[in-house]
């Protein structure tokens, strides 16, 4: 009767120590692809999808090609719509214009910020359209979701001051794209506001997301937790840098400019309260949008007036000199 009732027992032990195996596993495995995404070309497909959305705008792209500080040659676009100066405007007037930094998200590339790209010129922006670090066209091998990117930003930044007038900087990203924003504005000071949809909040803390398989983080900080922690000791070993200090939730708190944060009640993958806990932490002026219904990175896909209101209103109320 003994032996009979301890089997549960020692099933019970058994299943939960091959969990706890697989789990390391799989979170040494989850690291590498992270740190090595999946490159997404700049098809010839991509580029003519571009330049017909271009021309309704009537905008112009160039290329944009930057060195980063440790060498590797980042890629992209500079897009602007013509020039309508008014009657009584200067030449300084007429030459300068307000520019958006776009950041897309992981394992995509420059195209996937057309739809934002496309109001964004529809307005009278310039964008910035650059493919990060170990995406599109761009080089290097290892993406570090801000760790490096942010230094990146600082060079682009450079190059496009050096070679346009520029009245306003602002920066808006998605995903991946939106952590390197909030991370890049922090140590570039040129960045005036920045737009940040389904950012996370730290990368320890997704970890727990991607561990729980997009159920719930309960399963990633408990049973799957050593997926998490087997990949974060992955990343900083690979890597070569902390992971925990790639945080978004630091950066806001550690430059008080304004942000406005977007997310999604559907969004199982990077949910809420990674944008309200940035936004709890922010010390400049902060705006929080939760959107119903909206899966990851589709806000604009689910409410696209609202958004490209939002957006819009958001970067016309926080130039330099104007905050509230």
């Amino acid at each position: 009767m003994r032996d009979i009732l301890k089997r549960p027992v020692n099933w019970f032990v058994a299943v939960v120590i091959v969990v706890l195996i697989f789990s390391a596993f799989a979170g040494y495995w989850a690291a590498s692809m992270s740190l090595h995404p999946r490159r997404r070309r700049l098809s010839a497909e991509l580029v003519t999808e571009a330049d017909q959305v271009f021309r309704q705008d009537r905008a112009e792209r160039t290329a944009f090609d930057v060195r980063a500080q440790d060498g590797i040659l980042l890629r992209g676009w500079l897009v602007q719509p013509d020039k309508k100066p008014a009657a009584d405007s200067s030449a300084s007037e007429i030459n300068s214009r307000d520019w958006v930094l776009l950041f897309h998200g992981v394992a995509d590339n420059r195209v996937g910020d057309l739809g934002v790209a496309d109001f964004l010129l529809r307005a009278g922006y310039g964008v910035v359209m650059m493919d990060s670090r170990a995406h599109g066209q761009s080089g290097g091998d290892m993406a570090t979701y801000g760790w490096k990117e942010r230094d990146d930003t600082r060079a682009i930044v450079d190059a496009l001051y050096a070679g346009e007038s520029v009245r306003h900087l602002y920066a808006l990203g998605v995903s991946m794209g939106a952590a390197i924003a909030l991370q890049s504005a922090a140590v570039e000071p040129r960045i005036e506001a920045v737009a940040a949809e389904d950012p996370f909040a730290n990368l320890r803390e997704v970890t727990y997301d991607y561990a729980g398989l997009e159920v719930s983080p309960l399963l990633g900080k408990t049973l799957f937790r050593p997926a998490s922690m087997a990949a974060m000791h992955q990343v900083k070993k690979m890597g070569g840098f902390d992971p925990d200090n790639v945080s978004p939730e630091k950066a806001v708190a550690g430059r008080a400019f304004p942000v406005l944060l977007i997310c999604g009640t559907a969004d199982h993958r990077i949910p809420c309260r990674h944008a309200e806990a940035i936004y709890k932490a922010a010390t400049g002026p902060k705006e929080l949008w939760i959107v119903q219904g909206a899966d990851h990175a589709s806000a604009l896909g689910r409410a696209p007036q609202e958004y490209e209101k939002r957006v819009i209103e958001f970067f016309e109320k926080y130039p330099a000199g104007k905050q509230n």
